[in-house]
């Protein structure tokens, strides 16, 4: 029988790139997105290339009430969720603080910070009821070092880190793993929704790098959530080799 991942922002970048590697390793998964044309996309693919089954359910993780309804009601042959990675997340506008636009900051809490509360409190049951599970969660290098106009970008992602490392705690006595993964500089859509549709601005953020790409944050996961049930990675820091921190790069000239 097929383990169960559940994957949230799985259109696009780490979150497409995490549903492929743990397509290729035989899980039937839960996709989750925004976007139901790429979702229903995503599942046929998937579904082709690996013979696994694929349930896409359309919603916004803000939206309380649209999670509680999509995971509330899980087929009773999907509700033997063996991980979960909470991917969906976003940053939006790099402003100064007292130019930043406050509908940005409350877009970016709500994704990232409430989002990620929703779509764990919402699976926990099953993953209580069956004694074991593994929630993983995508943090970033901006929830460990604050940098100039990051702001409450890396405040949600200090939430997440804390959240993480609590969650770690609280649920050390039901037998879940937790584990927190931050990545650096990767070359996905962030940039582009960062910056609003700017691709110049966007493209200028990797000038001189070699960033990560998607699929080397979904081969760090595969590798935290393959590994043997005692063994538990807690907290992990990925970047590219010409990055050391949320503001030391070494770039080509």
């Amino acid at each position: 029988m097929n383990k169960i991942a559940v994957i949230t922002g799985a259109t696009a970048g780490i979150g497409k790139a995490c549903a492929e590697k743990f397509a290729a390793n035989q899980y039937n998964l839960i996709i989750t997105g925004r976007r139901n044309d790429r979702l229903s996309a995503l599942q046929t693919d998937l579904e082709k290339r690996y013979h696994i089954v694929v349930l896409p359910l359309c919603f916004d993780v803000q939206d309380k009430q649209a999670v509680d309804t999509a995971f509330g009601n899980l087929p009773e042959n999907w509700q033997s969720i063996d991980v979960l990675i909470n991917n969906a997340g976003l940053a939006l506008g790099r402003d100064s603080f007292e130019d930043a636009d406050m509908a940005d900051w409350e877009t970016m809490l709500n994704t990232n910070v409430h989002g990620l509360l929703y779509v764990s409190r919402a699976l926990l049951p099953y993953m209580l009821r069956a004694k074991k599970g593994h929630i993983i969660n995508l943090g970033s290098i901006a929830g460990k070092e604050v940098y100039e106009k990051g702001n409450v970008y890396c405040a949600s992602k200090f939430a997440v880190d804390a959240i993480t490392k609590s969650m770690r705690v609280d649920l050390l006595k039901h037998n879940i793993k937790v584990t927190g993964i931050h990545p650096g500089a990767v070359e996905t859509e962030f940039s582009l929704v960062r910056f609003k549709g700017d691709e110049k601005t966007a493209g200028s953020v990797y000038n001189g790098l070699t960033p990560l790409k998607a699929e080397d944050i979904a081969d760090t996961i595969w590798y935290c959530a393959s590994l043997p049930a005692h063994v538990c990675i807690n907290d992990l820091v990925i970047t590219c080799t010409q990055q050391a921190g949320t503001y030391y790069f070494h770039k080509n000239q």
